[in-house]
């Protein structure tokens, strides 16, 4: 019998009446045998001196596809994107020194968007670690405030253990990235391989099932309040937590909120739905979560996007606080009622309470608040207005993809405005239809992405919804996609410009346009020219620049499926994100359109 921190690791193998007998194999081949059985299928990486043992080793394998990618980056942001459709844990693999410190902007976006990802290292050989030795960099210590733990291997007989804690570590609890760093001298060091082995993680023990007591009390408040709010963050997407809450929305007849993480998890058609809340949410979902009388939040963490000025968010409620996370409880904003656990029990749990307290207490009249509501909602629709230099209006753009492309298509955005009129104005109907860059918004994110996407669901149709900024930035994977026959397709909306910082200055700064302009769309010059970069990459490019070719060009790259297509929508730069609350103000501030402020303070 196991003690309560050390776990015999789930596997296949796991089943078998008798544990094997050793096989003697370099640490090198141990990482490689330890990927394979613990079901890593793909493995994004680039390799260098400190980690050439492993790829020897990779040569042999039958079971594990490995991605060679142009950028460190690019293998984090693909083992991000694999994670993120299939729900397994995302491995990316690089050397030692730059290669890790390259890796380092996708373990900071992983640990803010709770993905689980191991990332693994290549290190000098042990005798040398601390002497400032080529290509050594303390990665252990340089990623510490980035990941969920992180182990430094010197001596390869550790390598299965480590290797299954890490993987367990990783998609358990909270999910995130952990790092394995492994000396080059562990990895060609001759050692005795047995599967599975004993997991030891004192201390580690994620509290699963909530406490029954406060799940009661969310219940009874669910069932008396005049005004709830369901505040659903992306914990529900990680937690598999959308079928439990589509009962508890129908259950409870709340009003529900999706943030920008949370996209998906629960169908934008269902008519208790009010959109996405936040800084550039819309005025409906804003409205509702000011004025409730009770907000539940779920595997949310009321970051400062959703709750602006946090002193006036949501004055009027009482806050129930439920997540996996319980550094998350109370960290931002004071939870009356507390509770830890994985969400997809406990929403489960809170279902058969609420209908307990229905019984109890009579289900609520909420007649009042949906007229409030739904008047909110008729009264300020998201939507645009006509450009004024003639060009595209992006909206319609990023529109017409979703309405063509449909619900079962998964789209991957980079960062910038795009992100936000992607997540506005494509309906999301499922869960993981929707990934970006949401907590460290990393621009580069969603071409290599949106690679691991297809990666983990090749059968889906996988766009990236990307901006001329972001595209620069990591758009050298369209060669990996080409040579891995991995035909993402992308929409690059471009607007010639960095095109949310020149927002800010058009409306901050006096019109000050510093240092945004890009020269990607405009004038005679087009550095560089997106077509003709697709095409050098072996990809197919395309070009629309008017309202009129919109639909034939989606509907041109839809119909190829052999290598990448790059569609370059030449979209007006003057186009800005609507609604929006400017940064450290209120919510009650938010503008429906320049000079527009709804006044929804008065109570019914």
């Amino acid at each position: 019998m196991t003690s309560t921190n050390e776990r015999v690791l789930p596997s296949s193998v796991a089943a078998r009446a008798a544990k094997p007998a050793p096989i003697r194999m370099t640490g090198a081949q141990a990482v490689v045998r330890s990927l394979e059985e613990l079901g890593a299928d793909s493995v994004f990486g680039l390799l260098g001196g400190a980690i050439l043992p492993i790829y020897d080793a990779l040569f042999d394998s039958q079971k594990v596809r490995h991605i060679l990618v142009r950028h460190e980056q690019g293998a984090g942001h693909a083992a991000e994107g694999y994670a993120s459709v299939s729900g397994r844990v995302g491995v990316a693999m690089v050397t030692s020194g730059p290669g890790a410190t390259n890796l380092t902007t996708a373990i900071a976006d992983a640990y803010m968007d709770s993905v689980p990802l191991v990332a693994i290292t290549g290190q000098v050989n042990a005798p040398l670690i601390g002497t400032d030795a080529f290509q050594e960099a303390d990665i252990v210590g340089a990623t510490m405030p980035i990941v969920k733990h992180s182990f430094l291997i010197k001596d390869g007989a550790e390598i299965p253990e480590r290797m299954a804690e890490a993987f367990h570590i990783a998609s358990t609890g909270r999910p995130g990235p952990v790092l394995v760093d492994i000396a080059k001298s562990a990895q060609n060091q001759q050692i005795d391989f047995s599967w599975p082995p004993r997991m030891n993680l004192p201390g580690y023990r994620p509290i699963t099932r909530p406490h029954s007591r406060q799940v009661r009390e969310a219940a009874r408040l669910l069932a008396t309040a005049s005004r709830p709010v369901l505040y659903v963050g992306g914990g529900a997407i990680r937690s598999g937590a959308a079928e439990v809450l589509r009962t508890l929305v129908d259950l409870s007849g709340a009003a529900v909120v999706t943030t920008l993480m949370a996209r998906g998890a629960v169908p934008d058609s269902h008519p208790q739905h009010c959109g996405m809340p936040g800084m550039h949410g819309s005025v409906a979902a804003v409205a509702a979560m000011q004025r409730a009388d009770l907000l539940i939040a779920l595997g949310a963490r009321f970051d400062d996007r959703v709750t602006g000025d946090l002193k006036t968010f949501a004055p009027g409620a009482v806050v129930v606080h439920a997540d996996i996370d319980p550094a998350e409880i109370s960290k931002n904003r004071r939870a009356d009622v507390p509770i830890v656990g994985d969400l997809k029990q406990t929403i489960a749990e809170l279902n058969v309470a609420l209908s307990a307290a229905h019984e109890q207490y009579g289900k609520p009249d909420l007649g009042a608040w949906w007229r409030q509501l739904d008047e909110l909602r008729s009264t300020y629709p998201l939507g645009w207005t006509d450009t004024e230099d003639g060009r595209m209006a992006p909206q319609h753009v990023i529109k017409r993809l979703g309405e063509i492309v449909g619900p079962d298509g998964v789209y991957v955005s980079g960062v910038g405005q795009h992100q936000m009129w992607a997540a506005q104005f494509i309906r999301y109907e499922r869960p993981n239809a929707w990934l970006n860059s949401g907590g460290l918004g990393t621009m580069g994110y969603s071409i290599p992405a949106a690679m691991g996407a297809k990666v983990g669901a090749p059968d889906r149709e996988v766009w990236s919804v990307d901006g001329d900024g972001s595209f620069q930035m990591t758009n050298q994977e369209l060669a990996t996609c080409v040579l891995n026959d991995i035909p993402i397709k992308v929409a690059l909306i471009n607007n010639s410009s960095l095109g949310m910082v020149r927002q800010w200055q058009t409306l901050f700064y006096d019109g000050r346009y510093s240092h945004t302009e890009l020269e990607t769309g405009y004038g005679s010059r087009n550095v560089p020219d997106f077509v003709k970069l697709a095409d050098a990459y072996g990809a197919v490019g395309l070009r629309c620049e008017s309202v009129k070719c919109v639909d034939e060009t989606i509907a041109k790259a839809r119909e190829i499926d052999d290598v990448p297509v790059v569609i370059d929508f030449v979209v007006s730069r003057d186009a800005m994100v609507w609604p929006m609350v400017p940064a450290g103000l209120s919510n009650d501030q938010i503008q429906y359109a320049r000079g527009l402020t709804p006044d929804f303070s008065t109570d019914d």
